[in-house]
């Protein structure tokens, strides 16, 4: 009998029932926490559906929404079933009575008290386990598109030739069924022996049998399911060979199979497969054998043959046969991985060439002559003059530039210019009070585009193309409204009764409407409803603002509204405005990866495309679906209209079957080739995150021959930005050049290599990045000699630095609060030279941004430090261009102003800006300190009173002019080319 307890019992205590009352109002408050709970879920759900079809993508949400469901019922209710029958099976399976033994007494209680349960606790645990793997099944999404949407790469892997397809779309999905299984048979093992011990099937310390022939009988068959899985695994395995990575001193994540693997590991994965059949075999013949013994010795020996077969024998064939003739041994399958991997990354037409370093022409005219040929030298740094553009061309407190802006290419009278963009987007925290209606009513865009000459600047400060309020120039007219940017991160509520703040100029404010159809219509109380709960915003259910037409705007930076419609996209971490067609278009590149290719090294985009720009912005790191790929295609050119926030995805790569795939998953969401314009494709260019991922694989893979490839004797590094101290790796640049074979200057992506562990140049890399010409994403390397050195980044910053004249220069630039900072250090291949330019910029002195002061430019061995380019340039080449006009000295005459006293002001800042240039050409130190600290004086009257004027006039001028330490207002866009 079970035991009952005994001893005292003491005095009861009744307590006494709830009220009714009381019961009543938790039964309320029970029902309301539930109501709010699924009104939350709900809202979730609801907002986002509401997104993805004011977007015109509801079939994304559609497909994934549908996708994740069926899969987490398919695989929800197989496990469910699974553990639920085994778990039937063990109770119906039990022995009808139980040894009468202390274990099985002990027993008796927990049976008893769980009988009046049994069906519960049965539904109970199968629903538990079915929700668990439910959910882990839905998460599978995306394997389970690309399995049942695949399609043919029409290339094989060198082993086992099979098309690259199983490997990038079937392998992931078997695995992912191998494990369900293995999931599922482990579980119902668990649970059914868990049960046939409760009822006295399986007995630890009962006399007799340990099992009866029942328990047996199923358990052995469950453990025959187990090792029939383990053999799929096995077979499955020998294919995973050609994907699998491994360390190998040739290079990083190396994937492939090598010589150990194709010797040792292969056979050794066929004949585990053998034994673990048959040992599945014997497990499923105990139904009628009745006894474990033959089974638990074919698993013994399946175990052992692991150990040794699959573990020992590796070991010795790598010990005694690779090992003493590695190279020759490991040489074919080197070669295979060479191939696949420049194939994979799109490196496999990369043209690399002899290039001496240094020049042969005597005549320097003619040297400095084809300088213009040569490049369009870019001294305008997009990562530095954002501040420039910020205090020149802001106009208003509640605007604000990219830290970093972007380079583009507009044409004026048929040529092309390299120009540096940005756009004067919303910046709350510059309005003037911030409370819930301005914040998401009032303020709610940005306005007008700002361009400058990429290769031209004046007094210092960039040459506009486009500027002032409203921004006019070489642009023409076009829609300047900016609804969605990068620094657009919070919802806006527009198009209702609340008027908007437009820009402002000399007659005031100017107010609007949005009349787009983007955002979500809040007419509707339940949508109001569910964003005031998904945003957390009480006032969005009963505010008076929000009426007829109104809209929530969200999710509005470019990268996060392309991912969002394209799930499957790893996004490029610099999206770029254009005009194109009289509308301001965000460009997005974007990429298909997959994990799966055969033989073609790994690499991680987090790691391989972060550089000194990442790491001081993070907002410019790419968004990857997927961080570890050995696959990558630039396949898809998004845009997003700054207006509308409309997004159109573009196919690109005809070609990638990656992306067929997920055309065929999502159809109707990715445009054909054909659509794209021709003045939109203008100013699509090559990615950075794709260059930096091909430089990152080329410093290995730049060679063809298995042999050379293993001595490491060529491999290279991306050398660290020498222009700042972060120690990360130095962007790639944008620059309109010509590379030796080239007839004409193309716009480029360039970067440079070094030896491995050196500083000297060993190669230097361009991509042509005009998405217009024939040439478009072709890489050419110029590979210099290993018999000579030829300064590298490092060496020749260390260099700039060092020289006693420029380091004395510098020194004084630097004098008083004022600092240095060097712009993007350039290198233009040049009759077989390279020529290095950098722009220095000096900000301080009261000064809020920095100016071109100083232009640095070395070629073969010869340093100069210059105001100008054309300067510098002479200097270096001891000649003056006979094709190119005199370069502005720097010199011009005082602005205008209506205010007389920042006029005064300007006309001092002039004159000492002059006296300082005179005196440096004559080396009097003193004098030209002296006139940097009238300079500086003059610069903060001419600053402070031109704040106190706007403050009176409600902001900034509409001109946009602002002092500068030439005297001259900020240049108008009159001139030049957008």
């Amino acid at each position: 009998m079970p035991d009952r307890g005994g001893g005292p019992t003491g005095p009861r205590i009744r307590v006494g029932r709830p009220s009714r009352r009381v019961r009543t109002l938790l039964m309320t408050l029970g029902v309301l926490a539930v109501l709010g709970m699924a009104f939350t879920m709900f809202a979730g759900f609801w907002t986002d559906w509401l997104w993805y079809r004011s977007v015109k993508y509801s079939s994304v949400f559609t497909t994934t929404l549908w996708t994740k469901i069926g899969l987490f019922f398919v695989f929800g209710l197989l496990m469910a079933l699974a553990v639920g029958f085994n778990i039937w099976l063990a109770h119906r399976l039990r022995p009808p009575l139980s040894a009468m033994s202390m274990e099985q007494q002990s027993l008796d209680r927990y049976r008893m008290g769980i009988a009046p349960y049994k069906t519960w606790l049965l539904l109970g645990t199968t629903a538990l386990v079915g929700l668990i793997a439910g959910a882990s099944a839905s998460s599978q999404w995306r394997t389970w598109l690309m399995w049942v949407n695949g399609v043919p790469f029409h290339q094989k892997d060198p082993q086992f030739h099979l098309d690259v397809s199983f490997y990038a779309f079937d392998l992931p999905w078997y695995r992912f069924l191998l494990g369900f299984g293995f999931a599922a048979a482990i579980l119902s093992l668990i649970a059914a022996a868990l049960t046939h011990y409760l009822y006295g099937g399986l007995r630890v310390t009962s006399p007799g049998a340990r099992a009866t022939a029942a328990a047996t009988g199923h358990l052995s068959v469950l453990l025959g399911i187990f090792v029939a899985l383990k053999a799929v695994a096995y077979w499955l395995d020998r294919y995973g060979l050609a994907v699998k990575s491994s360390d190998f001193k040739a290079t990083d994540n190396w994937t492939g199979l090598r010589y150990v693997d194709a010797n040792a590991y292969l056979p050794a994965k066929t004949i585990l497969f053998c034994i673990a059949v048959i040992c599945a075999l014997l497990f499923f013949a105990t139904l009628w054998r009745r006894t474990w013994q033959l089974p638990v010795i074919g698993f013994g020996l399946m175990v052992l043959s692991a150990i040794l077969i699959g573990g020992l024998y590796p070991a010795i064939v790598q010990k005694f046969q690779v090992q003493p003739n590695e190279q020759a041994k490991e040489a074919p399958y080197v070669q295979k991985n060479l191939k696949a991997t420049r194939e994979a990354y799109g490196i496999d037409d990369t043209k690399v060439t002899d290039y001496s370093g240094t020049s042969t022409t005597k005549d320097k005219t003619k040297l400095r002559d084809g300088i213009d040929d040569a490049a369009s030298i870019r001294i305008l740094d997009p990562n530095i003059v954002s501040p420039t553009f910020q205090q020149l061309q802001q106009i208003r407190n509640y605007y604000a530039f990219p830290n970093n802006l972007d380079v583009d290419r507009y044409s004026k009278d048929g040529k092309e210019q390299d120009t540096v963009i940005g756009l004067r987007e919303l910046n709350l925290n510059g309005i003037p009070k911030n409370n819930w209606i301005n914040d998401h009513f009032r303020y709610t865009h940005g306005y007008g585009v700002v361009a400058a000459k990429g290769t031209e600047v004046q007094d210092g400060q960039p040459v506009f193309t486009e500027s002032d309020l409203p921004s006019t120039g070489a642009l023409g007219k076009y829609k300047q409204q900016i609804y969605y940017g990068e620094k657009t991160t919070t919802y806006s509520i527009v198009g209702g009764p609340q008027q908007e703040i437009d820009y402002s100029d000399d007659s005031g404010e100017k107010t609007t409407s949005y009349k787009g159809n983007s955002g979500v219509n809040l007419a509707n109380p339940i949508n109001r409803a569910a964003y005031a709960v998904a945003f957390n915003e009480p006032q969005i259910l009963y505010s008076g603002a929000i009426g007829k037409g109104s809209r929530i705007l969200y999710n509005r930076t470019p990268k996060e509204r392309v991912e969002a419609v394209a799930p499957w996209l790893t996004i490029d971490g610099d999206a770029y405005p254009a005009v194109v067609d009289g509308r301001i278009q965000w460009i997005v590149d974007a990429y298909t990866t997959t994990n799966g290719y055969p033989y073609a090294s790994r690499t991680t985009l987090g790691d391989t495309t972060a550089d000194s720009l990442t790491a001081a912005n993070t907002n410019r790191a790419v968004v990857a679906q997927q961080n570890q790929v050995n696959y990558i295609r630039n396949s898809v050119k998004a845009t997003v209209d700054a207006y509308t926030g409309e997004v159109k995805l573009y196919q690109w790569d005809t070609a990638d079957p990656v992306l067929k795939t997920w055309m065929k998953a999502f159809p109707g969401t990715v445009q054909p080739r054909t659509d794209i314009t021709p003045e939109l494709q203008a100013h699509f260019r090559y990615p950075q995150d794709l260059f930096k991922v091909q430089r990152e694989l080329l410093s290995r893979y730049h060679v063809t021959d298995a042999q050379t490839f293993l001595t490491g004797s060529e491999v290279w590094q991306v050398p660290d930005d020498p222009t700042n101290r972060s120690g990360n790796a130095v962007p790639p640049y944008y620059l309109s050049m010509k590379m030796p074979g080239q007839s004409s200057q193309a716009f480029s992506l360039t970067t440079t290599f070094t030896p491995n562990g050196r500083d000297n140049l060993s190669a230097f890399m361009a991509v042509d990045a005009d998405a217009s010409t024939s040439d478009y994403g072709k890489i050419r390397i110029l590979k210099l000699p290993t018999s000579t050195t030829v300064d590298g980044p490092k060496q020749v910053q260390s260099k700039f630095n060092s020289e006693q004249n420029i380091a004395a220069a510098i020194r004084l630039l630097k004098g008083g609060d004022s600092d240095i900072e060097y712009g993007n250090l350039l290198t233009v291949p040049l009759d077989g030279g390279l020529l290095y330019v950098e722009p220095v910029y000096v900000r301080g002195g009261g000064l809020k941004y920095p100016l071109l002061r100083k232009v640095l430019v070395t070629y073969g061995g010869n340093t100069a430090f210059e105001d100008t380019l054309d300067q510098a340039l002479n200097k270096v080449f001891g000649a003056e261009s006979t094709t190119t006009p005199p370069s502005d000295t720097g010199t011009n005459p005082p602005p205008t102003s209506s205010n007389p006293t920042v006029q005064q002001a300007l006309n001092d800042a002039q004159k000492a800006f002059d006296a300082g240039q005179e005196a440096l050409k004559k080396g009097d130190w003193q004098a030209y300190g002296q006139a940097q600290k009238d300079l500086q004086d003059a610069l903060k009257r001419a600053e402070d009173a031109q704040s106190k004027a706007g403050r009176t006039s409600g902001g900034g001028n509409k001109s946009g002019s602002s002092p500068s330490p030439s005297g001259s207002p900020s240049p108008t866009s009159s001139s030049g080319s957008g």
